[in-house]
């Protein structure tokens, strides 16, 4: 099966089963890869209007991935924030769908740009962005000088 076709992407609460589950994964796949499982940088209490928490599933409802877009800063910033971006081993296409689908959502909560950071380490994580038209930006809050971080935005 072609996950691409059967892909469903829905906004759910971040402190779901599933989500939970899919945020575990991720958690321990970045401590694997370099040495941190990120949780520290994400509240699922903090729910926002301008932005959400997504899955990803197969037309059968397996879940693929996840994804989750916060404002970064200011409640009315004009940057949305990438989080928890994760599309389990073997998801082809996934990590693609589920970008396209928060760039969507950051431009239908009147953003102008979405930036992340991601970790030096995760070399695959890095390609993958610049592969999608994202590319290095000043860095921000707990990333400012933090030389294992790299930031990257991308003008919507």
């Amino acid at each position: 099966m072609d996950a691409r076709h059967d892909l469903v992407i829905l906004a759910v609460d971040a402190a779901s089963l599933d989500a939970k589950l899919l945020l575990d994964e991720l958690s321990d796949v970045l401590l694997r890869i370099n040495g941190d499982s990120g949780r520290s940088s994400f509240d699922v209490e903090a729910a926002t209007p301008r932005g959400g928490f997504y899955l990803a599933r197969d037309g059968a409802g397996a879940l693929l991935g996840c994804a989750a877009l916060r404002p970064l800063g200011e409640a009315d910033s004009a940057i949305g924030e990438l989080k928890r971006m994760y599309a389990r081993p073997g998801a082809t296409g996934v990590g693609a769908a589920l970008l396209a689908h928060v760039e969507a959502q950051a431009r239908r909560h009147g953003y102008q740009a979405v930036h992340l950071s991601t970790r030096v380490a995760n070399s695959r994580a890095v390609a993958f962005y610049a592969k999608h038209g994202y590319a290095p930006v000043i860095a921000w809050g707990k990333y400012v000088g933090a030389a294992q971080s790299v930031c990257l935005g991308k003008q919507l």
